[in-house]
C-alpha cells in the first residue's frame, strides 16, 4: 500500500490527539504528515511515532499537495474544508457544518460505507450520539426494518472538549470542599447534577444535538420515513456516551434474534448478561472503538419493540476512530482527489 501525505486540522485539540493515536494504532499509511491548529497553538509539539512534529497554524497553504485532511472539528471546517477540497484533498470532517448538505456524504464505516464513492471532496463525520446510535441501529435496520426510535442519551462531558472536562473536575472538588460552584462550560453545576441541555434550543424545544440524532440518521440510513424522538442529557462522567434506545420494529424480532443479528454486525459488541450483572458502561468501554450493546429486552408495552442500552467512547467510535475509517474506505475504494 502506498504512502499518503495528511494533515490534521485541529491537532492539538482532544479529537485531533485521538485521530493521531488511532491513525498510529490503526498503522494508517501515513508518509507525510502535517499538522495545524490556530496561531495560538502553532510550535507545540506533539509526538507520532517517535517523530516530533511543530503545529503549524492553519492557512490555505497548509494543504498544497495533500492527499487527505482530517478535520478535527470547529471553525476551521468552515473556512479552510472548501478550500483543501478545491485543492483535490480529501476532507473528512468532524464539525457539523456540511453533515446535513446534500452533496456531502455522511459516512459511518460500518452502515453506509458505499456513499464515501459520491464524495466531491468532502465527507462529513456525523454527530457522535448519532454514531453511537446508528451502528446497532442498521443492524436492527436490516432484519426487520423501523418505524420508530425514542432515544435518551446520557454524554460525558468531554463531548463539550478540554473545558468540560476540566468544568466536572472543578466542580466536584469544590462540591467537596465546600465552595462556591461556578458554572462556565455548562448551563449549571455538573457535578453531582445532570442537564437535559446540550447545545442551543430550536424548533419544537428540542435543542440542536436532538435534531441532529433525527436529521442525520434519516440520511445514513437513507430513509426519511423513520420516527426518531431523542433528548439528550449531559452526565457527571469523564468519557464514553451510553444511550438507552427503544426501537419499534416493522416486523416483530425476538430478543434472541435481534442479540444474534447484533453480535454478527461490524463493529458492535454484545454484552448482555443480566444475570451475572453484565451489562455495558462508560467506565469499562472508554478508550475502545467497538459500540457496546446490552439490556436487550422485549418492550412490555408493544409487540414490535425492543429496547437496548448502547454505550460507546464518543471519542473514539464517535469521532476520531470514525474519521481515520472513512479515510481507510477512500483508499479502498481509490477515491482520493475525486471531486
Amino acid at each position: 500500500m502506498a504512502d499518503y501525505k495528511v494533515v490534521i486540522v485541529g491537532a492539538t485539540g482532544a479529537v485531533g490527539q485521538e485521530i493521531l493515536q488511532v491513525l498510529a494504532e490503526r498503522n494508517f499509511p501515513v508518509g507525510e504528515l502535517k499538522l495545524c491548529a490556530t496561531a495560538r497553538s502553532a510550535g507545540k509539539e506533539i509526538f507520532f511515532k517517535g517523530k516530533s512534529y511543530t503545529v503549524e497554524e492553519t492557512t490555505p497553504a497548509s494543504f498544497d499537495g495533500m492527499d487527505i485532511a482530517l478535520f478535527a472539528g470547529g471553525a476551521a471546517s468552515k473556512e479552510f474544508g472548501p478550500l483543501a477540497a478545491e485543492k483535490g484533498v480529501v476532507v473528512i470532517d468532524n464539525s457539523s457544518h456540511f453533515r446535513l448538505d446534500p452533496q456531502v456524504p455522511l459516512v459511518v464505516p460500518e452502515v453506509n460505507p458505499e456513499d464515501v464513492k459520491e464524495h466531491r471532496g468532502i465527507i462529513a463525520n456525523p454527530n457522535c450520539s448519532t454514531i453511537i446510535m446508528v451502528v446497532p441501529l442498521k443492524a436492527i435496520y436490516d432484519a426487520a426494518g423501523i418505524k420508530r426510535v425514542v432515544v435518551s442519551t446520557y454524554q460525558a462531558v468531554s463531548g463539550a472538549g478540554a473545558e468540560g472536562i476540566t468544568e466536572l473536575t472543578e466542580h466536584t472538588r469544590a462540591v467537596l470542599d465546600g465552595k462556591e460552584v461556578i458554572p462556565a462550560k455548562f448551563q449549571y453545576q455538573i457535578a453531582f447534577n445532570l442537564i437535559p441541555h446540550i447545545d442551543v434550543f430550536q424548533e419544537m424545544d428540542y435543542t440542536k444535538e436532538e435534531w441532529k440524532m433525527v436529521k442525520e440518521t434519516r440520511k445514513i440510513l437513507h430513509d426519511d420515513t423513520v420516527g426518531i424522538t431523542a433528548t439528550t442529557v449531559r452526565v457527571p462522567v469523564y468519557r464514553s456516551h451510553s444511550e438507552s434506545i427503544n426501537v419499534e420494529t416493522k416486523r416483530k424480532i425476538t430478543v434472541d434474534e435481534a442479540k444474534k443479528v447484533l453480535a454478527d454486525f461490524p463493529g458492535v459488541v454484545v454484552e448482555d448478561d443480566p444475570a451475572n450483572k453484565k451489562y455495558p458502561m462508560p467506565l469499562f468501554t472508554s478508550e475502545k472503538d467497538d459500540v457496546f450493546v446490552g439490556r436487550i429486552r422485549q418492550d412490555n408495552s408493544l409487540d414490535n419493540a425492543l429496547n437496548m442500552w448502547v454505550v460507546a467512547d464518543q471519542l473514539r467510535k464517535g469521532a476520531a476512530t470514525n474519521a481515520v475509517q472513512i479515510a481507510e474506505l477512500v483508499i479502498k475504494y481509490g477515491c482520493l482527489g475525486k471531486r
